[in-house]
C-alpha cells in the first residue's frame, strides 16, 4: 500500500461506473489507497467497492453535499499527498508517482493538475488546452490560478490547511474558491502535460443547465467573495445583461444575489499583487 498518496473520489448514483474506475485505479502499480465518499446514492454504490475492500476505506453520507464530500475524504486519509479523481475518471499508470516525486522535489507547489485526455478518442479537455498556453519550454509545470477538482494531485496539509472545497458551493467550479485562498497562502499551482488522467463522462445525473447554473453561480460567488469590488461589479454587469435572454443566468445570478448575506460576512479579499496576476487570467466567465 502506498504511504505517501491517497485518492479520494466522491460518487452519487453512478454505482457501475464507480465500479469500472475502481478497478483502473485498483490495478496501478503505485497501489494507493482508496477513499470513496458516497454522496448518499440509493443505487449499488455501498455494493461495488467490496471486492476491493483490502485497499478501499468506504464512506457513506446521510446526505448529498456535492464537492464538500472530497474535503471528508482527505480528511479521513492520512497520506501527505492526496489525489482526487472523479467516479468517471482514472489516473494512468505512473501519473501518481510522478506527481510525488514533483511535489517532493517543489516544497512551493501545493497542486499539481493533471492533462484530462476525454472519451474513447482521448482529446485534451478545452481546460488544460487553455492551461498549456503558458508553457515555457524545459518548466516542470506551467503556473496556473485555477485547476480542475477532479483531476489534480495536492499537499494533504495545504488543502485542509486552506478549508477545502466550501460546502455552500455543493458542485461546479468548486475549486474556483479554494485555488485562490491557496494562492492566498503563498502556494503555487502548476499544469503538468506528463501527468495524465483519462475521462470517461458519464451522463448519469448530469443536467447540462443544472450544472451550468451552479457554475455560474460559483465563480460569481468567489468573485464576491475574494476577487476587489471593480471585478466583482464588471462580471455582475455582463450577468445581468445575459440574463435578459438566458433564464439559467438569470437563475445563477438570483442565486448569487441571495447569497451576499454570508458573502458580507466571508468575504476576504486577495491582495493587490494576487488580484493582478489572477485578472491576466481573466475570460468572460457568461457563456
Amino acid at each position: 500500500m502506498n504511504s505517501e498518496c491517497a485518492i479520494v473520489i466522491a460518487t452519487h448514483n453512478r454505482a457501475g461506473v464507480l465500479k469500472q474506475t475502481l478497478q483502473r485505479l485498483y490495478e496501478l502499480p503505485e497501489r494507493p489507497r482508496l477513499y470513496v465518499v458516497d454522496n448518499a446514492s440509493t443505487d449499488d454504490t455501498d455494493r461495488v467497492w467490496r471486492p476491493f475492500g483490502n485497499r478501499v476505506e468506504f464512506i457513506k453520507l446521510r446526505r448529498n453535499i456535492g464537492a464538500a464530500a472530497r474535503t471528508i475524504g482527505a480528511r479521513k486519509a492520512d497520506t501527505p499527498f492526496i489525489a482526487f479523481c472523479d467516479d468517471d475518471c482514472f489516473w494512468t499508470e505512473g501519473s501518481l508517482q510522478c506527481g510525488i516525486d514533483r511535489l517532493s522535489a517543489h516544497p512551493e507547489v501545493a497542486v499539481l493538475n493533471a492533462r484530462v485526455l476525454v472519451g474513447a478518442a482521448r482529446k485534451d479537455d478545452p481546460a488544460c488546452q487553455a492551461m498549456r498556453a503558458g508553457r515555457l519550454p524545459g518548466a516542470p509545470g506551467v503556473p496556473i490560478v485555477y485547476f480542475m477538482a477532479g483531476a489534480c494531485i495536492m499537499r494533504r496539509d495545504a488543502f485542509l490547511g486552506a478549508g477545502g472545497y466550501h460546502v455552500r458551493y455543493f458542485i461546479g467550479a468548486e475549486e474556483s474558491l479554494l485555488a485562490l485562498d491557496l494562492a492566498a497562502r503563498g502556494w503555487q499551482l502548476w499544469y503538468c502535460e506528463d501527468i495524465v488522467v483519462l475521462h470517461t463522462p458519464s451522463s448519469l445525473n448530469r443536467d447540462p443547465d443544472t450544472r451550468r447554473r451552479l457554475v455560474l453561480r460559483n465563480r460569481l460567488w468567489t468573485l464576491l467573495l475574494r476577487r476587489s469590488a471593480a471585478s466583482a461589479m464588471r462580471t455582475i454587469a455582463q450577468y445581468a445583461s445575459k440574463s435578459f435572454k438566458d433564464q439559467v443566468v438569470r437563475a445563477a445570478l438570483a442565486e448569487a444575489i441571495a447569497g451576499l448575506p454570508w458573502i458580507l460576512r466571508e468575504r476576504r479579499c486577495i491582495s493587490h499583487d494576487l488580484e493582478l496576476r489572477v485578472a491576466a487570467f481573466d475570460r468572460p466567465i457568461v457563456s
